[in-house]
């Protein structure tokens, strides 16, 4: 849609303005996509003034229109008490309407495979995204031609599912896993039987070509090959129906470990297809499968817990699950395209991108946003109005159980970016995230604060547990952590010579807040750094003369 093409800046240039009308002419005429940009762009004040009430009124028409997106924004605002009141049946009603969607999409296969990097991790930590350089896969490449059969199938599983920068080509995938297959490699002849049950706009379905190479690669004992199998005689693809061979290879496929393997038996169990209905069982396997990461495991899981179905209702745990499944929808994409944005400098477009699917509920793009306005980095917004939402981005993230987002609440509330300063709001966060997350950075931020009673009774002991549990957590926080025990011990031994010394004229040589300010302790920290550094660069090996 052209509307959505100017939002995002892709391929069309970005006119958030001309979006906006082009939304407008939608919605008057009852258009559901009309309603949803609208809404967004009522949520997040682009374009328009911010006004929830009227996004909630065009998310909701967009959800009765069917709108895939509405109905996500929707679920996640009920489930978040985002601006309504929390409602775990409402949030249950619309999750499951996308869940439904998703699970509908699902092939064989499996589907693309997305991946959620977190910016924050990934610039300011050092963590790798995962995306693969292209000299890595050329030198792959190079490999699987000279005949490196693993170089191969790995190339082969790359283009099948897409993901980690690489585009899902089912040509590609086929012409891998054939070269792999002709080598005699069992994994090889099991993925050409899924492209072949499956099949794609390039490549037509062939049961006859599926069951070929399923029956080589169960011939050795593949996995995925006995599955493939199971799941032709389960479902009578090419052969006759068959329910006591399908489980006996689902049961073979399972018994490795095999993620669909497990996923069908929890089906014929949970069905009764040719075993006795047993719920059990079906909770068994479904939650094996789950631990794989399987969408319609996390999707049947969701409908047992939903109906009470062989277990006590739990409309939470419903929630979580169908909200996961939702999250695995092709929608989901746009987090690779606002990544992509995001490393060509398109600060604006990967703003956009990822404000979006925040509204969606999708935590790392709401850390996403938050790390993008943190930073400075989206020109349309002035510093504060940046700093205001990405403490809003940051809430919402924390509260999904994101423990740096967590941490940077903290931070906000400490230095008063976008909000008043507020020492006990810092330290509850910091306490969330030190107790929940185990977090090393709020362990020793609440140590920090304890030793200069900022928002808490001031208390050296506490300090310096937290100091020393920052540690133990964290192998990066012990040289910061030695510094500050380091500086900690000074300030508690020039303490107690205050004390000594308080009834005599030597007093003030020692009061540090007086001569030097109330930041002395700043300038102590840095000059034990200092000395610490030039021990290290003095006992450095030596070069033999």
């Amino acid at each position: 849609m052209v509307a959505w093409a100017k939002l995002f800046g892709n391929p069309l240039k970005q006119d958030i303005h001309f979006a906006k009308q082009m939304f407008q002419e939608l919605a008057d005429v009852g258009n559901p996509e009309g309603h949803m940009g609208l809404g967004f762009l009522y949520a997040t004040g682009l374009a328009v003034n911010v006004s929830q009430p009227k996004a909630l009124i065009h998310y909701t028409f967009g959800a009765i229109g069917g709108n895939t997106w509405a109905q996500m924004a929707l679920g996640y605002r009920y489930w978040s008490g985002n601006t309504v009141a929390t409602s775990c049946e409402k949030a249950l009603d619309f999750y499951r309407l996308v869940a439904d969607k998703v699970s509908q999409g699902v092939t064989f296969g499996g589907g693309a495979a997305i991946q959620r990097i977190r910016l924050l991790d990934e610039v300011e930590n050092g963590y790798t995204s995962g995306i693969l350089d292209n000299d890595l896969i050329e030198y792959y490449q190079l490999l699987a031609e000279k005949g490196d059969v693993q170089a191969q199938v790995g190339l082969g599983q790359l283009h099948y599912q897409g993901g980690r920068g690489v585009d899902l080509d089912y040509q590609k995938a086929l012409h891998y896993f054939t070269q792999a297959a002709n080598a005699g490699n069992a994994m090889a002849m099991a993925y050409l039987g899924k492209i072949y049950l499956d099949g794609s706009d390039e490549i037509p379905a062939s049961n006859d070509t599926a069951f070929k190479y399923f029956k080589k690669a169960s011939d050795l004992n593949n996995p995925v090959g006995l599955s493939g199998l199971g799941l032709m005689y389960l479902y009578g693809k090419g052969v006759e129906k068959d329910y006591t061979k399908a489980h006996h290879y689902f049961l073979l496929s399972a018994e490795q470990g095999w993620v669909d393997g497990q996923l069908q038996l929890g089906n014929m169990y949970f069905n009764g297809l040719g075993v006795k209905k047993d719920y059990k069982m079906a909770n068994k396997y479904f939650s094996l499968a789950s631990q794989s990461g399987h969408v319609l495991a996390y999707y049947n899981l969701a409908q047992m817990h939903a109906q009470g179905t062989g277990m006590l209702r739990s409309c939470p745990t419903a929630v979580e699950l169908f909200k996961n499944v939702a999250e695995r929808g092709r929608w989901g994409e746009l987090l690779m395209q606002a990544h992509s944005d995001f490393r060509s400098r398109r600060y604006d477009e990967s703003f956009v991108e990822y404000a979006l699917l925040a509204e969606l509920g999708y935590e790392v793009a709401q850390s996403n946003a938050a790390f993008l306005l943190d930073r400075g980095e989206v020109p349309m917004f002035t510093k504060e109005d940046a700093l205001a939402r990405a403490l809003l981005y940051w809430g919402r993230a924390a509260v999904q159980g994101y423990s740096a987002a967590q941490v940077k609440l903290g931070d906000y509330y400490y230095y008063g970016l976008g909000t008043p300063v507020d020492y006990e709001v810092a330290a509850a966060h910091y306490q969330l995230a030190s107790e929940q997350q185990h977090n090393a950075q709020a362990m020793f931020n609440l140590g920090y604060m304890h030793e200069r009673g900022l928002g808490m009774q001031r208390d050296a002991h506490l300090a310096k547990r937290l100091y020393d549990r920052a540690a133990e957590t964290s192998i990066d926080a012990r040289v910061p952590v030695a510094l500050a025990l380091l500086k900690l011990q000074l300030v508690v031994g020039l303490e107690s010579l205050q004390e000594y010394l308080l009834q005599t004229p030597l007093y003030n040589a020692v009061d540090l807040n007086s001569t030097v300010g109330s930041n002395w302790d700043l300038y102590l920290i840095t000059a034990l750094a200092a000395v610490l550094g030039g021990i290290v660069y003095f006992r450095r090996p030596q070069l033999p003369q």
